[in-house]
């Protein structure tokens, strides 16, 4: 299968109107929009640009380098760090060698043009110290499957000639930002510079001859790869073949949550599931054991990925699968101990959580697991361009991993630990999933809402389609993507149910937080209710929550990680109300559910509890029809007086709404209530007949 080539996007119209910095970020973006050219936060880009020095007034010489942490491909013009040029050439006196290059990195800030706050990257050396106007380090599938291979040097002039140099492994540095000025120095027409197991650098005078040559230099490694492995089978050919859709997904929903549960005590994680053709391909093939225990070249692959991932066999059984986890689980982290304990140097970092993050399963894909759902999906992409690199270098020639000792030092090297100790403090929600039934209403939404600002995945379930795409979109507009996922959901219907669990298992690998928040309202006398709208209150108000409830205890005790679930009720639940009997009585029957429970859960570490709205009118759907008008109607009042009435007939004489609902929720979903069950705790604004005691 021939690969398609890297188009040309380049805009002439568009760039003309930009300034130097803009087309620079202009060329980042584009660069950074196709995986296969870098992965996520990987590579970086430079161009060198006169300004007017703040200070002096003069013209100086500036470089705008991608900083410290950004991704070019979706980074803005802040995410540039700007430094002396000059400044950053007397640092070449200072230095004392390669045993001394890390103290260099503390010296850059003293370079800083016009005080920019954005921190400079370890790789600002490679661009200063290359006397060309821009700047790509890139890190392309294509390539770095030359520069993985063990006659990389050789393959390296067979497909570039002398366009493209070669330079031996070296850990980024100040010392390879060296090696590449007297490489450039000694080869003057050079278009740029292949290093080994790690990725390309090119360069121009322009920033469009800088993208137009990074994006030629990579098509040719892609042409080269196609026809060098025409008519050859990927990794010496299939020995598994891909289980059908609905079977990898079902196997993905079974195991993520038993690996949760076995990696996820000291830090609860986010699982990501991936059965791309790439992956299956992968997954499937003869070379699997052996390719997968080589590790990754490219350091940004196993900086994410860790240095190799776990494979677990599978052969159709899934209960056997799922009962060697122990053992298997328990071996990558004997493995990985063992590694850093033979790595390891006086001053190292104490090792990290010994888990794998990748783990490969022949016929169904690839899970990975991380602190939260876009670092484990990131995590997963990057395995993708490790695949690419192995499918194109061990079909050509002998894949090389980066060596056992490199690794090491880069994964603990303490200017990257240094990064870590640096991170914000996780939110309170951090790693925890939840599934908010109702969830395109208004009380859940603003659940869901609170949930997310702490840091937790949500899935919305709800059976109003149209309703839940637009809360869906809204969420991942605002939050990211990642962070949310919406299944429609019937919770009167057992299948539908177990359904919709299911998706949401496979998306984000388990299961923390459920709120039981589907509802109706319907009012009329006993003699005028009838039996459907009896079953109809009883079906969703105390069955979808029994039904939901028994999901995710089933869930919840796979993991064995505890786990909280909260009812929504209603005042109703425990204060008799004429003329609504059908509803008093399926939301008393939650009350009652939770109870039960709670006393089921508690050995378990499930917490249940209960919260009871009251009079929540702005943003509910119970309150848009009917039921509006038979409490207007009972209460002897027209409609637009309701929530006046209900604020004059509270304690507190106050509204209610949604988000304070929604702030009880995560009260008791949270660490903060981890010492209450069986608990139901009133937001009405203080009404007397629904006092618990």
């Amino acid at each position: 299968m021939t690969t398609k080539l890297l188009d040309n996007r380049w805009d002439d119209a568009k760039a003309a109107a930009m300034s130097e910095p803009e087309r620079l970020l202009y060329r980042s973006n584009l660069l950074g929009s196709d995986k296969r050219i870098t992965n996520y936060g990987g590579g970086n880009t430079s161009a060198k640009v006169e300004e007017r020095d703040p200070l002096t007034g003069e013209t100086v010489t500036v470089l705008w380098v991608k900083g410290s942490g950004g991704d070019v491909g979706t980074m803005k013009l802040d995410g540039f760090a700007t430094l002396y040029q000059s400044k950053l050439e007397q640092l070449r006196g200072i230095y004392r060698g390669p045993e001394h290059e890390d103290e260099m990195v503390g010296l850059l800030s003293h370079c800083t043009f016009n005080l920019n706050p954005r921190a400079s990257s370890i790789d600002t050396p490679l661009h200063a110290y290359l006397p060309y106007t821009h700047v790509d380090h890139m890190h392309p599938d294509a390539v770095i499957a030359i520069a993985a291979t063990g006659r990389s040097r050789e393959l390296t002039r067979e497909i570039y000639g002398e366009e493209i140099g070669w330079l031996p492994w070296r850990r980024p540095g100040f010392q390879l930002g060296l090696d590449l000025s007297r490489f450039a120095a000694e080869n003057p027409h050079a278009k740029g510079v292949v290093l080994e197991s790690h990725g390309l650098f090119t360069w121009g005078e322009t920033a469009k001859e800088c993208y137009e040559t990074t994006l030629r230099i990579i098509n040719r490694a892609i042409e080269w790869f196609d026809g060098q492995m025409a008519g050859k089978p990927a990794f010496g050919g299939e020995k598994w073949p891909a289980r059908d859709v609905a079977e990898r997904r079902q196997v993905a929903a079974r195991l993520m949550p038993e690996i949760r549960a076995r990696i996820g005590v000291e830090e609860r994680k986010i699982g990501h599931f991936d059965d791309s053709p790439a992956v299956l391909e992968f997954v499937g093939s003869n070379r699997l054991d052996e390719l997968a225990a080589l590790g990754t070249s490219c350091p940004d692959h196993f900086l994410r990925t860790k240095i190799r991932p776990l494979v677990l066999p599978y052969n159709g059984d899934l209960d056997a699968l799922v009962g060697g986890l122990d053992v298997a689980v328990e071996a990558y982290r004997e493995g990985y101990r063992a590694y850093y304990e033979r790595c390891r140097h006086d001053n190292s970092p104490a090792i990290r959580d010994p888990n794998a993050v990748i783990y490969l399963v022949p016929g169904v894909g690839m899970l990975s697991f991380a602190k939260d759902k876009a670092t484990a999906r990131i995590a997963s992409e990057f395995y993708v361009n490790a695949i690419n690199v192995m499918r194109g270098a061990s079909g050509v020639d002998t894949y090389r991993g980066l060596p056992e000792q490199e690794a090491f030092d880069i994964e603990y090297w303490l200017l990257e630990e240094a990064k870590l100790q640096r991170m914000p403090k996780p939110k309170s929600l951090a790693g925890r999933i939840a599934f908010v039934t109702g969830g395109a209403g208004g009380i859940g939404r603003a659940t869901a809402e609170r949930l997310m600002g702490e840091g937790a995945c949500v899935v919305l379930a709800d059976i109003d389609a149209g309703a839940l795409d637009a809360a869906r979109a809204d969420f991942a507009k605002r939050f990211g993507a990642d962070q949310v996922r919406g299944v429609i959901a019937n919770v009167t219907d057992e299948g539908a149910v177990a359904k919709a669990f299911e998706e949401a298992v496979t998306e984000f690998g388990g299961l923390d937080i459920l709120v039981s928040n589907a509802g109706i309202a319907s009012a009329s006398p006993i003699e005028d209710t009838t039996l459907e709208v009896w079953n109809r209150n009883i079906d969703i108000l105390a069955t979808g929550y029994f039904l939901v409830s028994r999901e995710a205890f089933r869930l919840f005790r796979r993991q064995k990680l505890g786990g909280s679930i909260v009812f929504i009720a209603s005042k109703n639940g425990l204060a008799a109300s004429a003329g609504a009997s059908a509803y008093c009585t399926a939301k008393a029957a939650e009350i009652h559910l939770a109870r039960c429970l709670a006393l089921e859960g508690a050995e378990a570490g499930i917490r249940v509890n209960t919260v009871n709205p009251d009079a929540v009118l702005r943003g509910s759907k119970i309150w848009s029809g009917e039921w509006r008008e038979q409490r207007a109607a009972s209460s002897k009042i027209g409609e637009e007086q309701l929530e006046e009435h209900y604020r004059q007939r509270s304690l507190l004489k106050r509204s209610v709404f949604p988000e304070d609902i929604a702030e009880a929720v995560y009260f008791l979903a949270s660490d903060l209530s981890a010492k209450s069950t069986g608990n139901i705790v009133n937001v009405d604004a203080g009404n007397q007949i629904s006092f618990t005691r």
